[in-house]
């Protein structure tokens, strides 16, 4: 990279400096930007016009700023949107899933840019597909649109269907007859944004958000009142676990899922009597996470109870849940990491890892007998479909790498068949021969192995020449599956190496790979980040000035962790949502997810330990007179998991002190959230800008390809 590849004779904005301090633990800080913190932000998730003018003023002008430094690249933009919507089956449509004597499906129409939802009756899975809500007609005339959840009740009569129109996650819940396609009087508003039928479809369950913007409550409403007249069923009174309410797909259980990063809770209560006190299945114990399936006469447990620290499976007589009850039915395998178990009437079915990829297991329920689904790539994805139906020998999976598009298969799980239901089709043609995908084993700074995958062109030579963007993400235990992504082929084309790195803080080892990247470790997962930078370098992939690294939201974190370590090893950096405040939002417990995150990342309030570890690494804490690669940061206004100050304020603050005349670069979405745009193609247009940052960076914008 070369600095001329952005104008050096604009200015950026200068936000003013307002010193305010704050002691804890007899430690001092001072943050100047503090400011741009707006104290009504959420009244701001509701209504971004009530925005502090000053606020506002400061966001419009480092838009301002981002478009003309990215002017020249508008060309480029249209052409990289053009290639991924390219990419896309406009009229695409999802593979009908039975239940009962309906099929129930998704699709898109050409040019559309929210899902229908349809459903054919009777036996034939060609028949006529009666479109039962249309995204795109229920999107007209708003700015911003998602929907949620779209779960028709058993009889088949109606569907609960969600909607946030403001990007801030507070979803509107509608009830739509499904004889008529009308919906019903009843609105329900704060919603997180599903529902869940009682037995007779006499009423739904659904949990509340707060005023900060935490799911602590599950009301019970009856069709046709109020929803001031809703029963509430169960309040969380802690305010650090997240809270779901769900159902089972023999409908005979509601399940109201309690849970923070490390720990959960399960209370149960009958589909059918919402007047119930619900069940604790086993109390919360610090460290103790357990989920449940319906299995018939039992309940499937998945768990990682008395030291099972990759999980196992354990079941329980369907009347007495409790863990007292608790028989084991698929032992704990260190390093095979079991991810979710299905039941059926004739077999259990659960996903498992082992060494780092995925596979199906599936056992007979009769003979206890277990056979597996697994492919021979060496990277790759599989992902459950999951089932409306419980008697049923056939299961739905799909598979893709990097490299081969997406495919969906009926299984059948007695005959050991499986059936090809659809690939994924790439309008604008691809070719699978004319890409490698490969897997390396980097060492870290302890020598910890990091999985990297990889995908290329099968031409790229390797010489220490070619572009390269290295995502990353580590944290939550989430996993970054080596899945077919038609965007990054505009990269890919245009001779970047594309490469994800499984660095620690997910769990693509198992367990302990999560362990060995939260909390105390937490450095691990930048350390590995960067050890993958520089294998790429040493190795000839790429060299350092050629690497953009990306990552968003927790991985927008590692962007601005990654970048105070190591601005060397990168020429460019893209931080999407960037959780880089780390430090000022683990001390406020007021915003949506502060205590609900403190296992994960550790209660500075209270510990000191915690306090100065946070303090380490947090980027905004950290920035300093250093020589910053060029720097794209993305937000959302109405965002409620990483708030627009966090990359507002690391923006100036990295203005302030970096040392190089690299630009830092701030776009926020003045209508959308923690997703970014609603809608797939308005999505791609903020994909497209920052793929074009990463290649005028990179290779400049005269010479894309």
């Amino acid at each position: 990279m070369t600095v001329s590849a952005f104008s050096t004779a604009l200015t950026p904005p200068v936000a003013e400096k307002r010193q305010t301090k704050d002691t804890r633990h007899g430690i001092e800080r001072i943050d100047e930007y503090a400011w741009l913190r707006a104290d009504n932000w959420q009244a701001v998730f509701k209504d971004t016009s009530v925005l502090d003018p000053a606020i506002r003023a400061h966001l419009e002008a480092e838009n301002e700023y981002a478009k003309s430094l990215m002017a020249d690249t508008a060309e480029l933009q249209k052409q990289l949107f053009t290639e991924m919507k390219g990419r896309i089956k406009e009229d695409d449509e999802s593979v009908p899933a039975p239940h009962d004597n309906f099929f129930y499906g998704s699709s898109f129409v050409t040019g559309g840019q929210q899902p229908r939802f349809y459903r054919i009756e009777g036996s034939d899975i060609d028949g006529e597909r009666r479109i039962i809500l249309d995204g795109d007609k229920e999107a007209e005339g708003k700015d911003y649109f998602r929907l949620a959840s779209a779960d028709h009740s058993n009889d088949h009569s109606h569907m609960i269907w969600g909607y946030d129109d403001k990007g801030s996650e507070y979803f509107t819940l509608r009830i739509r007859d499904l004889n008529t396609l009308k919906d019903i009087d009843d609105q329900l508003e704060d919603t997180a944004g599903g529902g869940v039928w009682d037995a007779k479809r006499e009423g739904i369950f659904y949990s509340k958000m707060d005023e900060n913007h935490r799911p602590s409550k599950v009301f019970y409403h009856k069709i046709g009142t109020p929803q001031s007249d809703d029963v509430m069923i169960y309040e969380e009174q802690d305010s650090g676990f997240f809270m779901g309410v769900g159902g089972t797909r023999l409908d005979d259980y509601i399940i109201i899922d309690i849970h923070d990063h490390e720990t959960s809770e399960i209370r149960l209560l009958p589909a059918g009597d919402p007047s119930a006190e619900p069940l604790v299945v086993a109390p919360r114990q610090t460290g103790v996470e357990y989920s449940l399936e319906e299995g018939g006469d039992v309940w499937l447990i998945l768990t990682n109870a008395d030291g099972a620290k990759d999980f196992k499976i354990m079941t329980a007589p369907v009347d007495a849940p409790q863990k007292e009850n608790w028989q084991e039915l698929v032992p704990h395998t260190p390093g095979r990491l079991i991810l979710s178990v299905d039941a059926y009437k004739n077999h259990i079915v659960w996903l498992e890892r082992d060494e780092g990829l995925p596979r199906i297991a599936i056992m007979e329920r009769k003979s206890g007998e277990v056979h597996y689904i697994a492919f021979d790539e060496e990277a790759y994805s599989l992902g459950m479909s999951g089932s409306y139906e419980y008697d049923t020998d056939v299961i739905r999976f799909s598979y893709s790498s990097m490299s081969t598009p997406s495919q969906v298969f009926d299984y059948n799980m007695v005959s050991r068949e499986r059936t090809l239901l659809k690939t994924q089709e790439v309008p604008s043609g691809h070719d699978s021969d004319n890409y490698k995908t490969e897997r390396l084993m980097v060492p870290s700074h302890d020598g910890t192995l990091v999985p990297v995958s990889l995908v290329m062109r099968a031409d790229t030579k390797l010489d220490g020449t070619a572009p390269c963007l290295v995502y990353g993400y580590g944290s939550y235990g989430i996993t970054i599956p080596a899945s077919f992504n038609t965007n990054c082929l505009s990269l890919v084309d245009r001779g970047f190496i594309y490469a994800i790195a499984h660095i620690r803080g997910g769990k693509d080892k198992g367990f302990a790979w999560y362990e060995d990247g939260k909390r105390q470790a937490k450095t691990n997962t930048f350390k590995d980040f960067i050890a993958v930078a520089q294998y790429l370098s040493e190795h000839q992939y790429t060299a350092p000035e050629k690497i953009i690294a990306q990552g968003g939201s927790a991985g927008g974190m590692l962007m601005g962790a990654v970048a105070n370590m190591a601005p060397q090893a990168f020429g460019g950096i893209i931080a999407e949502v960037p959780f880089v405040d780390v430090l000022n939002t683990m001390l406020d417990d007021t915003l949506p997810l502060t205590p609900p995150e403190w296992p994960e990342w550790g209660n500075p309030v209270t510990s000191q330990t915690d306090y100065e570890n946070i303090a380490g690494y947090s980027p905004y804490d950290n920035v300093g007179a250093l020589a910053y690669p060029p720097i794209l940061a993305i937000s959302g206004l109405t965002d409620p998991r990483v708030t627009y100050w966090e990359p507002t304020k690391w923006v100036a603050r990295l203005r302030d002190h970096s040392t190089s005349d690299n630009p830092v670069l701030l776009k926020t979405n003045m209508g959308a959230g923690h997703g970014g745009a609603s809608g797939r193609f308005s999505r791609l247009e903020e994909v497209a800008y920052s793929y074009a940052f990463a290649i005028k960076t990179a290779i400049g914008v005269n010479n894309p390809e």
